[in-house]
């Protein structure tokens, strides 16, 4: 009896760091944005690793741009939480960040840019690689929301969904240079791979705006679902995600034709997304239902549904596609 009790401990001794490298090494981050946590998942079990407090309204996040880090923006808790992108656990918090709605950084990475929703201000801070430190405070109409950048870290182009409008901010003195009025209640903003063209989500409306930002006009307005919401690239350069978080589906858009080529139906909201790192699977949060939603691609069908917290917004896992 000895003998197989030490056996038996012996070889979960040797399972249990296995099963802990393989969870942590395929951990999804979903910001529960109501109740002010954060919930891992297991990207191939699909099961709840845990669940823990961040800080008041976590909206968005993103990785550092040596994917060390992931950021959490907590709007209400005016903070960033610094995450191990691999293992979701907490690195550090940095205080006093005013409403951090929204946040990116230049493609020359000399630049982290936080949208103030509420306080109808863009925030722009210098990056040295570790640190930020506030350089500007733009002020702009009515709360500021998503952000896009073009590819030469000259301009930042965001949101306003209070106004309905598209500013595009000079990133070397932070003047805006221009503001164009768009559809009702822009959200999701996404530059196309060529650098020529803004993709808007028209939210109050089922349309995505194609804005020429160099010319400062809209060219093409192209039907998507109602809620147009958010973007999310494919990774192979062509095609984006744009999910409609009204008429429950998410489009795909060509970048190349500038048209909808395809849609799957997606139940309760879905509003943020991700994608694998092999193309082939799609993960949403969906926002009115309290779950998250996996999506086969080449099927286009949702394959599971996995219980969150409330609100459920951001998501992230570091084995994913390219941004573009």
């Amino acid at each position: 009896m000895r003998s197989r009790f030490l056996l038996a401990s012996l070889l979960a001794a040797l399972v249990l760091p296995l099963t802990a490298q393989s969870a942590s090494s395929n951990v999804v981050v979903v910001l529960n944005s109501r109740d002010a946590t954060v919930t891992l998942l297991d990207q191939q079990s699909y099961k709840e690793i845990s669940t823990f407090p961040i800080g008041k309204e976590p909206h968005h996040l993103m990785a550092t741009p040596d994917n060390k880090s992931l950021i959490v923006a907590n709007a209400v808790g005016d903070e960033l939480v610094f995450l191990d992108p691999k293992t979701g656990q907490i690195q550090r918090r940095i205080k006093d960040v005013a409403d951090p709605y929204q946040i990116g950084f230049s493609p020359d990475q000399k630049w982290f840019v936080s949208n103030s929703l509420r306080l109808d201000r863009v925030d722009i801070y210098r990056y040295d690689g570790t640190n930020l430190k506030l350089d500007s405070r733009v002020p702009l109409p009515k709360l500021p929301s998503h952000m896009a950048f073009d590819a030469a870290s000259t301009t930042v182009f965001i949101t306003q969904q209070g106004s309905d409008q598209v500013s595009a901010i000079d990133l070397a003195t932070h003047k805006v240079k221009w503001t164009l009025p768009v559809g009702k209640l822009p959200a999701g903003i996404a530059m196309t791979p060529d650098d020529k063209y803004l993709l808007v989500g028209i939210m109050g409306a089922d349309y995505v705006e194609v804005i020429d930002w160099r010319a400062q006009k809209t060219i093409k307005r192209v039907k998507a679902g109602v809620g147009t919401h958010n973007f999310r690239a494919l990774g192979d350069k062509r095609h984006v995600f744009v999910s409609n978080r009204t008429s429950n589906e998410i489009n795909i858009f060509d970048q190349q034709k500038l048209e909808m080529v395809g849609s799957i139906p997606v139940p309760g909201g879905p509003d943020c997304m991700e994608v694998s790192e092999d193309g082939k699977t799609l993960w949403a949060t969906l926002r009115w239902i309290k779950k998250v939603a996996v999506v086969d691609i080449p099927s286009r069908k949702v394959i599971k549904l996995i219980p969150v917290g409330r609100s459920p917004h951001g998501v992230y896992f570091a084995n994913r596609a390219g941004d573009k």
